[in-house]
């Protein structure tokens, strides 16, 4: 055998990710406001890319009518735009937007006044508020009751010992302890409480209503969380009537006193798939209030190449026309992969549109990609931090991928329907019905559970036992 040195030529094929194709993939699974910060750092550092925002022109309509079965026709896109040549230089801006053509509108401002009042009110946080009653104290006590208040949650409840407010401060425990006096003399009542019990007693002092029974009863609320109305009677020293009426107090105090000056935080993404109900079916449609607008400026792409450049100088051009394109043609082909996915998941769950949660079906990502033509990965990438609004609200596309029980339909049925179904039982009991009972009046519908399962999908649901329920009807009615 020869050991000699030689040359061979051999032909594979393997997949090579390109920067360009990991652009892309990495713009299908942003959300809509990772999406605007990685556009707005392509607008900083190419020149001939362009942002433009409520202006008309050339656009990519991204809509499918479900009832036709098919999308609706598309107008020339950024493929054509990109492939026009030297022909669309002289020619006015070209956008590349990505625009929805219909009457929705979206977050329209409303017609009346703006309320300045709750704006202020909203502005006020609860240190503020206290800081103002503070005023016109002075001494130790003052100086204590403003670290206090710097140190209370968003709750208004105390959660720093005394004794280390007195250490970081300077002052006895004597004065901080005459501080924390003075905060819960303030407003709200409730707060600078330590405790559940302290807090529902200061309400009840500033209501009048800390006689000695009530004092028992807040000492003794363990007994009235577990239902035993007996022990607490005669603790508390009380009849029914009365017990009934001191539960009635508790229930209309606040335990987190200071979360009414907590600013709402506006956490509700926009949603970036509309459906809505047509005459023939449903329409989905991109939402136009968070379409990217993105266009080549392609008047200035002519002007500087008439203009007497380096080979670097037109190499760097020739590259910013090239990456444009390409973030257009990405952007373009973004639009139309989540609007194939969402038509295809409103086909898939249309009974969930139709007639509610009660109607969700099992779901898979691999069902929706052989629907489409697509890997399942790329459904997985456009379904993650993408919101559908519907009539019956919003949506994260992965919350219609749902596991599914046996049902005697054959087809199976969402966990979300059987909570659906156990919800509605539970909500009409008369009497407290147990697991047991749960199982065969869900097996009349349809669903074949195991107790355990039925007991899982209820505590997800946050409902208690029967048992506890029992309880709390027995309290209900002591408290009615």
């Amino acid at each position: 055998m020869s050991l000699a040195p030689g040359l061979q030529l051999r032909t594979s094929q393997s997949l090579v990710l390109t920067p360009q194709l990991a652009q892309a993939i990495k713009l299908l699974q942003l959300s809509n406001v990772e999406l605007e910060a990685v556009l707005a750092e392509e607008l900083a550092k190419n020149p001939l890319l362009e942002a433009r925002t409520g202006e008309s022109g050339e656009a990519v309509v991204v809509r499918e009518d479900r009832e036709l079965g098919e999308e609706a026709p598309e107008p020339p896109g950024a493929d054509v735009l990109a492939g026009a040549g030297d022909e669309a230089l002289d020619a006015d801006w070209r956008e590349a937007a990505l625009e929805l053509d219909s009457g929705y509108e979206v977050g329209s401002a409303p017609e009346e006044g703006f309320d300045f009042d709750r704006l202020a009110a909203s502005e006020t946080s609860l240190c503020q508020h206290l800081m103002s009653q503070l005023e016109g104290h002075g001494g130790a006590r003052a100086r204590a009751a403003e670290a206090i208040i710097h140190e209370l949650e968003e709750t208004g409840w105390l959660t720093t010992s005394l004794s280390d407010i007195a250490s970081g401060t300077g002052l006895s425990l004597h004065d901080v302890k005459e501080g924390l006096a003075l905060v819960q003399s303030f407003d709200p009542a409730g707060v600078g409480a330590r405790s559940l019990a302290e807090c529902l007693a200061l309400q009840a002092k500033a209501a009048d209503r800390h006689d000695p029974a009530m004092a028992r009863l807040l000492d003794n609320l363990d007994l009235l969380a577990r239902g035993q109305m007996a022990a607490l009677k005669r603790i508390c020293g009380v009849d029914d009537e009365d017990l009934a009426d001191m539960i009635r107090e508790l229930r209309a105090y606040d335990p987190k006193p200071g979360c009414r000056f907590a600013a709402e935080p506006d956490t509700a993404p926009e949603p970036d798939v509309i459906v809505r109900r047509s005459a023939g079916g449903w329409v989905v449609e991109l939402n136009p209030a968070n379409l990217p607008r993105v266009l080549v400026n392609r008047r200035y792409h002519a002007e500087l190449k008439r203009t007497p450049q380096s080979k670097e100088g037109r190499a760097w051009l020739s590259d910013c026309l090239g990456q444009a394109n390409w973030l257009v043609r990405a952007l373009d082909q973004r639009a139309r992969t989540i609007v194939k996915v969402a038509s295809e998941i409103v086909t898939q769950q249309e009974g969930f549109f139709s007639e509610g949660v009660a109607k969700l079906k099992p779901l898979t990502m691999g069902a929706v990609a052989e629907a489409v033509g697509m890997h399942e990965s790329t459904v997985s990438r456009v379904a993650a931090n993408k919101y559908l609004l519907c009539e019956r609200g919003q949506y994260e596309l992965k919350w219609f991928f749902r596991s599914g029980v046996a049902a005697e339909s054959g087809e199976g049925a969402s966990a979300e329907a059987v909570k659906a179904a156990i919800g509605k039982l539970i909500a009409a009991e008369t009497e407290i019905l147990s697991d047991d009972t749960l199982v065969e009046l869900l097996k009349e519908q349809g669903f074949d559970l195991a107790r355990r399962t039925v007991a899982k999908y209820r505590e997800a649901m946050g409902i208690g036992s029967s048992i506890q329920r029992r309880r709390q009807r027995a309290i209900a009615g002591k408290a009615a």
